[in-house]
């Protein structure tokens, strides 16, 4: 198992440069999108506007928009606590994440579920959960249904590390392979569930992805903080499960920034150290892919300061909106619950 204190090797130029131009762009621009929303968030949590639990993705962005431009707009998602950027890489609209996450009725679940329950049906984003693991036998069950449909769309699956630790992950791995369901099971291992690592929850030298090829399943393991790889290999695991030939389990070595729940960092409270921190945040994906090479040749330094004035502008109006918005009325709390009658 990787050690904690070693982030991967590979860099944006160990991966094959067959990336049209458009994608790498757009690759940049929902890393961008990602990384300075989430950055919002937390300058403006201490508003007290935004009453839910928030759970940012900042130094995770790259999984998370290779997967939103390999996988098909048709292609369906759903999701974890940790949702923002899986949201925002499908496509997921900004106004209304914003809007769910200050409580307000314009919202993306009309205010009601906050920043764990987001939903974007016109992007493929079928809704995220608070409840670890709860989204992954969701997903299967998509994917039965397309499978009965004759369809040619795939499921994506994201989960964390701690998620394989959960009952609900083995039963639905082993019925997707079961029934070659078009599924790809994206985890992002981030090397702690809350507080704690890995070696206090999961037996040493057992890598995840080789776990999960013990249900008959191709898995493989990459770097997450490569963002041109993990859209190779979140591309090629969509076609081979669209093909019929079953589900795929990717694992990505990432690393969140900031503490498990809110905006705060919490390296000062030992159960990691500042120098582990500091050795994943100098290979983070954004200045990563920034600085390279290709990057270096598509964009000007003026064309990524354009880039950047824009996505500022659209999160601006996205607040402003939010602000505006009004709250659910009292009456709407029982809309849109599944239930014949309410007493």
């Amino acid at each position: 198992m990787m050690s904690e204190s070693t982030p991967p090797a590979s860099t944006v130029a160990d991966v094959g440069g067959d990336i049209p131009r458009a994608v790498a762009l757009e690759l940049l621009r929902r890393m961008l999108l990602i990384r300075m929303t989430e950055e919002e968030i937390a300058a403006r949590y201490a508003e007290q506007k935004m009453r839910c639990p928030t759970h940012l993705s900042i130094g995770q962005e790259a999984v998370a928009a290779a997967a939103g431009l390999a996988l098909r707009l048709d292609d369906k998602v759903v999701s974890t606590h940790r949702a923002h950027a899986h949201y925002l890489g499908k496509g997921g609209a900004l106004d209304p994440m914003i809007a769910e996450i200050h409580g307000k009725r314009s919202g993306c679940s009309a205010g009601k579920g906050g920043s764990m329950h987001l939903v974007d049906l016109s992007a493929g984003f079928l809704g995220s959960t608070a409840i670890v693991g709860n989204t992954i036998p969701v997903g299967v069950g998509i994917a039965l249904a397309e499978q009965f449909q004759v369809t040619d769309r795939v499921v994506g699956i994201f989960l964390g590390d701690a998620a394989i630790e959960e009952g609900a992950f083995h039963e639905a791995a082993n019925f997707a392979v079961l029934r070659d369901l078009p599924v790809v099971f994206i985890c992002e291992n981030n090397l702690y569930s809350v507080y704690s690592p890995l070696d206090v929850r999961q037996p040493a030298g057992r890598p995840i992805a080789e776990f999960a090829s013990a249900y008959g399943m191709l898995a493989e393991h990459g770097d997450g903080n490569d963002v041109e790889a993990c859209y190779h290999m979140i591309r090629s695991a969509a076609e081979h499960a669209r093909s019929g030939a079953g589900p795929v389990f990717l694992e990505f070595a990432t690393y969140r920034w900031r503490e498990h729940c809110g905006p705060n960092y919490d390296n000062d409270i030992g159960y990691r150290t500042e120098q582990e921190f500091l050795e994943w945040k100098s290979r983070e994906p954004l200045e990563r892919y920034v600085s390279s090479n290709r990057m270096q040749t598509l964009l000007t330094a003026a064309q990524q300061n354009e880039m950047r004035e824009a996505i500022r502008r659209e999160i601006e109006c996205a607040f402003s909106a939010a602000n505006e918005a009004p709250y659910p009325e009292p009456n709407e709390m029982y809309r849109d619950v599944y239930a014949e009658e309410v007493t």
